[in-house]
């Protein structure tokens, strides 16, 4: 790793960092020696980058310093690349349209080299993306997920048995084959999980369930881990 890329990843480590990190807990994450990390340490300081702290106590980044804009090494740009490339897979169509743009203004952003690899389109995610589902707006679930606002939605199960239901969202996972809302159902008092492909109709109430989302959610992941759990011991 070169230098001035060390002294970045250094800055990353302290900025993220809740409490002093030593010299050799840097290294050993930067396969360097200490010794050099003390150096870098220093040219921080010599460069009036507030770090603050000492040998064997560990180090911290003071409040208030601003990075300069950040820049991604080959390996990242292509993780940036591929993660783009599955957006496109994902039935959204308001995340595609935004997947194309980040990776736009990625491209005007970077040096010549990664830009490159940005536009060669040598890394793909293939397979068939889902359809865009009918009666309903995922860009409407997110916005109802970030803003905590009930939904009003016409389903029809796997039955064919239809129901009002009032939901609370708070998470959508995409798969390959369409995207699912988990909400918390008023209907049946409990978190459910509704495909978005079987969703007829759907509507903002205009009703919310402000500071109830966080909780909501550790409590669905909560049961997610013990059914699994249970799965596996059975």
């Amino acid at each position: 790793m070169r230098k001035a890329s060390r002294l970045f990843e250094i800055i990353q480590i302290l900025r993220l960092a809740r409490q002093p990190v030593t010299a050799a807990g840097i290294a050993e994450r930067l396969e360097v020696t200490v010794r050099s990390i003390y150096r870098d340490i220093a040219a921080l300081q010599a460069m009036r980058v507030p770090v603050e702290g000492e040998r064997g106590i560990g180090y911290i980044l003071r409040p208030g310093f601003d990075l300069p804009p950040l820049m991604f090494t080959i390996e990242e740009t292509e993780a940036v690349v591929l993660a783009l490339a599955l957006l496109e897979r994902t039935g959204d169509a308001e995340l595609k349209a935004a997947a194309r743009r980040v990776g736009e203004k990625i491209a005007g952003a970077v040096p010549p080299p990664l830009r490159q690899t940005l536009s060669a389109r040598a890394l793909h995610a293939w397979g068939t993306a889902p359809r865009q589902p009918e009666g309903i707006d995922l860009a409407a679930v997110r916005r109802a997920i970030r803003d905590e606002e009930k939904l009003l939605i016409d389903y029809r199960d796997e039955y064919a048995r239809a129901t009002e239901r009032t939901i609370r969202p708070i998470a959508l996972i995409y798969y390959s084959q369409t995207a699912n809302i988990v909400a918390w159902c008023e209907l049946r008092q409990a978190i459910r999980n509704f495909r978005a492909d079987r969703v007829e109709a759907c509507e903002a109430t205009g009703r919310h369930f402000c500071g109830e989302g966080d909780g909501l959610r550790q409590m669905w992941i909560s049961g997610w881990a013990e059914n699994r759990a249970a799965a596996a011991g059975s």
